[in-house]
Parts: C-alpha cells; sequence; structure tokens
C-alpha cells in the first residue's frame, strides 16, 4: 500500500480475492481495487453475497438499459493530465507487488456489466484508459493493472495472477463475460491467458499487441543497452517520443472537433510540458537495469504468447495503428487474424502508440461498432444494443452528410386519416412498427432513410440485416466486417426470426425488405420491380404483437447511376463467374428452401455507370393497423392477402414517386446547386407540389 501521509490514498478499501488465494503462491500479490482520490485498491474478493449487495444497491442508484446510456458528461481529457497523475502514481507508489485498481472517475458499474481488466504497455501505470474512463464505465466494470517500476515480477507470474483474478470472478459470475484489453505488452499478457483459460469466457480487445518484439526496434534496442549502456539517458526519452505521437496531428484533431484554436494551442502547449516534465523524470525512475528488465520481459512476453496463439479461442477484437513507429503492428495483425479462429482487426491509419490517447479514438464506440458488447454468453442483437449517443450520431451523420448533400431526399408519408404530408409526421411514433419497403440497387436509400428518420423524429429504426455484416466464416474476398461498422451502430440486426420476435416485443421501429439481397443486386429491366417470396414472411409475426405495417418506397437510383453489368452479363465472362461462386460460397446462405427469384442469393458485384446525380425520393404509406386481428391473421389465407395488400401499396408509392418526380423543378443537383447558392447552402431545395 502507499504510505498513510500521501494524498492519493485513503483507507476505504474492500477486498477483490477470496481468503485462498493469499494463502497460495500468488499470495504475494496484493490485488488491488482503487479507493483513492483519484484511484483505490484493495487486497482480498468479496463474497457472492457481498457482491451481490453492492452491485443491487448500486442498480437502486442508476439506470441499467442499454438504451439509457448517453453521452459521459466530461471535459477533453489532455495528454498532460495522463503524464502528471502517472508521474503521480510511478512517484507515489510503494515499489510493492503488482495489483488491481479501479479508477474512482469510472463511478459505479450498471448491473450485470462485464468485468473489462486493463493490461496496460510496459511502461504505462496503468492509466492508458484515461481518457475512456467514464465512458467505459457506463457499460463495464473496470479494472486496471498498476505494476510498480521496481517490480520484478516475470511475466510468466503476471499470467498465473491474471488468471486468479479471471477464474474468481468467473466462479463469483459464471454467466458475464471477462473483457481483457490489453495495449502492446499487455496484449501479449491478454493473449497468454486466453491461451491458459479456453473453458472461461474472454473477449480479447489488443492494441498493437508486441507479439511482432523480434522485429521491431525495441529488439535493437535492447542489444545496443547491453553493449553502450550510456545510450540510456538518451535513448528512452528518444523512445518515448516515438510513442506519443504527432503533436500537430494532435493540435489538427481538436480543431476538427471545434475547439477555438487558441483554446487548442493553449492544451497542447500543456500536453507538451507536461511530457517533457515527464521525460525527464524517466532516467531517474528507469534507471538502467530497471529498463532492461522491462524489455526483457516485453521479450519474454512476445515469446510466450506467441507459443501459444494456437490453443486461444476467445473472441478478439485487434486494433490497429499506422503511425506505430516501435512494433510493425499492421504485419502482425494480419498473421494474427490467420492464427486466431474468431479474431477482427479495426485499423486507425492516423494513430500512433498511444492510441486510447488520442482524442478521435472512443473504444466504447469501437467496441459497439465491431459488434463486440454483450453482457451474457451469448450476443443478444436487442437487449446488448445501444443506441448512438448524440456525439456518436452526429458523427455518423457528418460521415454520411455528402450522400445527403448530392442526392436532397424528399420525405412523404401518410397521415391516419390518409392525408400524404412532407416530411415525416405519418410514422407513429410508438412501436411496435414495421416499415416494408423495396430495396434500391445496391441498397442505396438506406443512409438517407435511417438517418433522416433519427435526426428528424428520434426514431431509431432497427434493420433486418444480411448475416454476411455479422459474421464471416473464413477469410475472402468479401467485404471486410468493418464496412458494415455504421450500420450496426444504427442498430441493424441479422436476419431471423428469434431477432424478429424480441425487436417486436420491445416495441421497435423494424425495416424490412422482403426482396432482399435478390432485390438489391436486381438486373438490367428491373428496376422499381419487387422480387418478393410467394409467401408471406412477416405479417402473422407483426399481427401476434399488433405491430402497424408502414408500406413504403424509394425512387431514385435511376437518376444517380446506370446498370452496365449486371449478373447475367457477368456469368458469360469466366474470370467473374468464378468469382461470384467464390464470394456465394463465403457468405451465409439465406433462403434455401425458397423458390423462384427471390431464391437466387448469389453474391456478386454489378458494374455501374454513375450519372450527373439526381434526386431520392421516399413516400411512407398510410399505416396498416394488426392490432386486434391476430386470431384472423393466424389464417394462412387471410395472412396473405394482407401480405398482397401490402405488397401492392408499395407498388402503388413507388408509381406515385414515379410520376410526381417529372414535376420536379429541383430534381437536377445543377437546378438544387443554383437555388442554394441563393438561399443558402443549408437550405433545403424545394420540390413538387402534392
Amino acid at each position: 500500500m502507499a504510505p498513510t501521509g500521501t494524498s492519493l490514498f485513503h483507507s476505504n478499501l474492500y477486498p477483490l480475492f477470496s481468503r485462498d488465494s493469499t494463502s497460495s503462491s500468488l499470495g504475494k500479490f496484493i490485488s488491488t481495487h482503487i479507493s483513492i482520490s483519484t484511484w483505490r485498491f484493495a487486497e482480498q474478493a468479496p463474497t457472492p453475497a457481498t457482491k451481490r449487495r453492492r452491485l443491487q444497491k448500486r442498480g437502486e442508484v442508476e439506470a441499467v438499459a442499454a438504451a439509457t446510456y448517453e453521452d459521459p458528461v466530461v471535459g477533453r481529457k489532455s495528454l498532460k493530465e495522463y503524464f502528471e497523475r502517472s508521474k503521480e502514481l510511478i512517484i507515489s507508489s510503494d515499489g510493492g507487488p503488482p495489483r488491481w485498481f479501479t479508477p474512482l472517475e469510472c463511478g459505479p458499474p450498471s448491473m450485470n456489466s462485464p468485468l473489462l481488466l486493463f493490461l496496460p504497455g510496459f511502461i504505462d501505470s496503468g492509466l492508458g484508459l484515461i481518457k475512456q474512463h467514464r465512458g467505459l464505465g457506463k457499460i463495464f466494470e473496470i479494472w486496471c493493472l498498476h505494476t510498480p517500476v521496481m517490480d520484478r515480477t516475470p511475466f510468466t507470474e503476471l499470467v498465473k495472477l491474471v488468471e486468479r483474478t479471471i477464474r474468481s470472478q468467473n466462479h463469483l459470475f459464471p454467466s458475464r463475460p471477462i473483457y481483457l484489453v490489453g495495449e502492446s505488452c499487455g496484449g501479449c499478457l491478454a493473449l497468454a491467458v486466453a491461451a491458459c483459460n479456453p473453458d472461461i469466457d474472454l473477449v480479447l480487445i489488443l492494441a498493437n499487441p508486441a507479439t511482432s518484439f523480434s522485429h521491431s526496434q525495441l529488439q535493437s534496442f535492447m542489444t545496443l543497452l547491453d553493449i553502450l549502456p550510456y545510450l540510456l539517458p538518451r535513448g528512452l526519452p528518444n523512445m518515448l517520443r516515438l510513442m506519443i505521437g504527432d503533436p500537430l496531428r494532435m493540435m489538427m484533431d481538436s480543431l476538427l472537433e471545434g475547439l477555438p484554436l487558441q483554446q487548442t494551442i493553449g492544451e497542447l502547449s500543456q500536453d507538451l510540458l507536461a511530457i517533457s516534465s515527464y521525460l525527464t523524470i524517466l532516467p531517474d525512475v528507469y534507471p538502467r537495469e530497471t529498463l532492461g528488465w522491462k524489455l526483457q520481459m516485453l521479450k519474454s512476453a512476445s515469446s510466450v504468447s506467441n507459443s501459444r496463439l494456437h490453443a486461444v479461442k476467445a473472441q478478439t477484437l485487434i486494433l490497429l495503428s499506422e503511425r506505430y513507429q516501435l512494433l510493425p503492428s499492421q504485419d502482425e495483425g494480419e498473421k494474427l487474424r490467420r492464427a486466431l479462429p474468431k479474431c477482427e482487426i479495426r485499423k486507425f491509419n492516423e494513430s500512433g502508440h498511444f492510441l486510447f490517447l488520442e482524442d478521435s479514438i472512443d473504444l466504447v464506440t469501437i467496441i459497439k461498432g465491431a459488434g463486440f458488447y454483450r453482457r451474457g454468453k451469448c450476443k443478444d442483437y436487442v437487449s446488448d444494443y445501444m443506441p448512438p449517443t448524440p456525439t456518436e450520431f452526429n458523427k455518423i451523420y457528418a460521415e454520411s452528410r455528402w450522400i445527403n448533400a448530392v442526392t436532397s431526399p424528399v420525405m412523404l408519408s401518410t397521415l391516419e386519416d390518409g392525408k400524404i404530408v412532407r416530411g415525416l409526421a405519418g410514422i407513429p411514433s410508438e412501436g411496435p412498427v414495421l416499415l416494408v419497403g423495396y430495396h434500391m440497387l445496391l441498397g442505396l436509400e438506406l443512409v438517407p432513410l435511417v438517418t433522416k428518420i433519427y435526426r428528424e423524429r428520434n426514431i431509431l429504426v432497427r434493420g433486418i440485416a444480411h448475416p454476411m455484416m455479422f459474421i464471416k466464416h473464413k477469410q475472402g474476398r468479401l467485404p471486410d466486417l468493418s464496412q458494415f461498422d455504421t450500420m450496426r451502430m444504427m442498430g441493424a440486426v441479422p436476419v431471423s426470426g428469434i431477432n424478429f420476435y424480441k425487436l417486436f416485443s420491445s416495441k421497435s421501429h423494424v425495416l424490412l425488405y422482403p426482396g432482399g439481397m435478390r432485390e438489391a443486386l436486381h438486373r438490367k429491366g428491373e428496376e422499381y420491380k419487387l422480387i418478393w417470396p410467394e409467401q408471406s414472411e412477416f405479417v402473422r409475426m407483426a399481427a401476434r404483437f399488433g405491430a402497424k405495417i408502414i408500406p413504403f418506397a424509394a425512387v431514385g437510383e435511376d437518376d444517380i447511376s446506370e446498370l452496365i453489368f449486371d449478373y447475367n452479363d457477368l456469368m458469360k465472362i469466366p474470370y467473374f463467374k468464378d468469382e461470384i461462386r467464390e464470394l456465394t460460397n463465403e457468405a451465409v446462405k439465406l433462403r434455401t428452401n425458397a423458390y423462384g427469384e427471390v431464391a437466387n442469393q448469389d453474391v456478386h458485384l454489378p458494374g455501374i455507370l454513375p450519372k450527373f446525380p439526381g434526386r431520392f425520393y421516399y413516400y411512407f404509406g398510410k399505416p396498416i393497423k394488426t392490432e386486434g386481428r391476430g386470431h384472423e391473421l393466424r389464417d394462412r389465407d387471410k395472412s396473405h392477402e394482407l401480405y398482397l395488400q401490402v405488397k401492392t401499396e408499395v407498388q402503388r408509392c413507388i408509381g406515385y414517386l414515379k410520376e410526381k418526380r417529372e414535376s420536379d423543378p429541383y430534381r437536377n443537383l445543377l437546378s438544387r446547386l443554383i437555388y442554394q447558392t441563393t438561399h443558402g447552402f443549408s437550405a433545403e431545395a424545394p420540390t413538387f407540389e402534392l
């Protein structure tokens, strides 16, 4: 423990481990769970009953539902704070064994939150997630590993320490997953622990894992340190500068976030002063022997983790920084993806070593977008889902602003009395609601549709999507799953009866395209043709929950592109024919029992010629009520009759839009630009009369 006189610590301690853990050979590791003005430490674990009472009390003071997750109220944390607090922790440390701590700013976790163990890099005191603490604390119970500078615990003993922790927690809460977030050397530690514990439900998130140590600059630095020890005073600060990143880029990130230039320069100056102050104490706190030990441990960590990769079964997300200069992270990430059975990669082309300290990085958003957040053994796409925070949605909307600007979407909806109005007032605020419509070529209508409804009506539309957007059985030529992160953030779920059921049970707004991929990959001459199954697939489920069905149409694909090579053309060319077969074999098979055109689910990318952009038009028809018709619609004939009614309404909506758009004076992009030059570029160009 720290000296009792220090201002950082107080005596409000509680245990982490059971008494038997202290009697074992690992008893020398005093595990800690923080209670300081900044962090708190502890020595043994609470009993299950104590844990339950504590979690129950926490549940009384904060909301638990995923939908309540909001942006954490927190100001910008600078690098200055990270380095100052790291320096304070290093100097205040008593030099004892490794221990766990929880930053108080993480707050109490919500009920049923997964446990997140942060395993820092070899020169990090354990505060590497300082900018992420408040956000992560909303959805995780967080413990960070602190290893004092003078500690000489070998890597294999650190593995045992973490292993003892996860086994203890898994015994207390067997149904919740345990997340291991490892950075650099901590990534090796996470892999080694996962390899030894394939029976425990672990999720690994590895930032620039140091498994490539043998091919890095650090290997050469360690050799030079043995031969020329006098290089240390200059070598270590220079090595740290390589890890810190580009100060100019930090300033540009802040400016892009909208911070004033004067404030940005002031904060950057403070950051650089703090970094310089931190670097000046490094030769004192990291003498040659200590640095040599750390590098030897890093070498051991890399060797041990690489030798055990074959035994790692845990779900793994690897985060790679393009500008990380000490380790060849990019090549190493691909090697790990090939070696690990359930591994995904996210790349950050402008990031450096301290990935989690950069303003543009939000670990919660990354986890949500990758679909890696879950509270139980299996992911529940409904109960585990957290809607985008305002900050997350604003970023998504900004990234998609170009398509909204180019297509200038026209939104029409129908009120209960049948009146057609501009805007989305006709979409009911309360669910369950089922939006059933036509898929444009390549699903081009999706982005404006989902973002506009959320922005203007605060209604989150949960799309029923193809499983290929959520899982890849093997690496191949299908798009990387990272390309669908935004869709997952906005609530898309893989198509299945159980997900349909859960969405309606939670009174969600559900988006369904009965034509699916076949309609989105239609052929020449099939523009605006509904390619739906012969039998109803959704009517009886909607009736069971009394959902309102809203038929809708989207028109405008032929205003922005022309289909040049379709499926039939490509299948005549041997190269493309083989490619289509390869892509189709990679994808999850759907509608295997269907027949007709809708059963042709071959995956391909048609050849498209862009046009000078026109405009997108959306028309939401009058809601069709199913409430009170559950018994009636159990009859197959009655449900099929309603299915055909919905299909007819979608066709009518398409016809209405195709006719009306002919009288839109601003259908062409050029005419809209002229309008905006006189009325302001944020002004929305008018459209046809209703």
